[in-house]
């Protein structure tokens, strides 16, 4: 049967994960944009968002509002998002419980979310059982609104067994049905391994495995903005090319002669402000395209001759007042998510839907 064949009535598909970042965010957006190919009409909401944006004096969480973005949806924000949880939320709720007026929330908003849709994708937060302090954590929220369930982890044998044996157990609790798993970031020349015995275990547990995504390193790389945003940095110089992907970081405590080893294409300087010689050693490298930004570390700036020729070069440049150690840090700890103007990213997560997950059981 192809999936032509299949009749689509009305269906929801809710995404759920083993825990945080294990790219559930990225897996959504590319399954979107695939089963786009299939289904005129997609829907998408997340019930209750943990990670909130401030968008005209209302709290949206950040998922929502991207995946509005990058799929051009027309549907209201709030209706996207209908909880936001946002600082105190808590406190209150346990303070004066209202389970059934949230509930009455998700469900209106996703009665208009659904309307005319063949499809709503449905996000939850984190693993199943988050939510649990204010009664609504994805296993209720699965059944409240009646959808199956796919769940996300990320790759391994074993790992992703016990996880999802654990999360699982939550869903059966609630009579959820869980479709299937995804396994994410899984390695590539483990694939025919893993598949083989996930595949045994997951008929143990009667689930399916939906499909084995490769782990995509580009997926992980920051630009620099992102970088700016994570060390509180201030912008200098280049705020037209802070969209520039990063893929090394080079710490500058070296002299230049040897820094100059370390230079590879699309890399990020990291240096004190007072290292002149390293960055003009940097500045040299503009032509081939090694040093995409330099973090000018411990609130120094390098002597107004070379921030002339910075300016000249218009050579992105950030300001830290942390030092050297405690940027590097930061950066290495970055956690790095898809923004509307990754194209590059976005074209990536479609493909790994396409070539990796079975789309006909998805809609089955």
């Amino acid at each position: 049967m192809s999936i032509n064949d299949i009749i689509i009535n009305m269906k929801n598909i809710f995404i759920a994960a083993t825990r945080q970042n294990d790219g559930k965010t990225v897996i959504s957006i590319g399954l979107f944009l695939t089963l786009k190919k299939y289904v005129k009409k997609i829907g998408f909401i997340k019930p209750v968002g943990q990670k909130y944006l401030d968008i005209d004096g209302k709290k949206v969480d950040k998922d929502a509002f991207l995946i509005k973005k990058i799929c051009k949806l027309e549907d209201n924000l709030e209706d996207m998002n209908p909880i936001a949880v946002e600082e105190g939320f808590t406190r209150n709720y346990l303070d004066n419980p209202n389970k059934e007026a949230l509930i009455e929330k998700i469900i209106s908003s996703y009665n208009r979310i659904s309307e005319n849709k063949d499809i709503v994708l449905i996000e939850g937060t984190g693993h199943a059982g988050v939510g649990s302090i204010f009664d609504l954590n994805n296993a209720e929220v699965a059944k409240i609104l009646n959808s199956p369930v796919i769940i996300i982890s990320i790759g391994g044998i074993g790992k992703p067994a016990d996880e999802i044996s654990l999360n699982l157990s939550l869903f059966k609790e609630k009579n959820v049905f869980v479709k299937g798993a995804i396994i994410n970031k899984v390695q590539r020349e483990k694939r025919d391994v893993l598949e083989k015995y996930l595949n045994k275990f997951f008929n143990k547990i009667n689930i399916k495995l939906l499909g084995l995504i490769p782990y995509e390193e580009y997926l992980t790389k920051p630009n620099l903005l992102q970088i700016c945003d994570a060390i509180e940095g201030k912008i200098l110089i280049g705020w037209n090319k802070m969209r520039e992907k990063i893929k090394n970081i080079v710490v500058g405590a070296m002299t230049p002669r040897h820094a100059l080893d370390y230079f590879k294409p699309d890399s990020l300087l990291i240096t004190p402000g007072d290292r002149e010689d390293i960055i003009l050693a940097a500045l040299t490298t503009t032509t081939q395209n090694l040093i995409k930004g330099i973090i000018l570390t411990g609130g120094l700036y390098p002597h107004k001759t070379i921030m002339d020729l910075i300016k000249k070069y218009d050579f992105p440049t950030i300001l830290a007042e942390d030092g050297t150690y405690e940027v590097a840090s930061k950066i290495n700890e970055l956690v790095v998510k898809l923004t509307e103007n990754d194209i590059d990213k976005i074209e990536i997560a479609q493909k790994l839907i396409e070539e990796n997950v079975d789309i006909e059981e998805v809609l089955k």
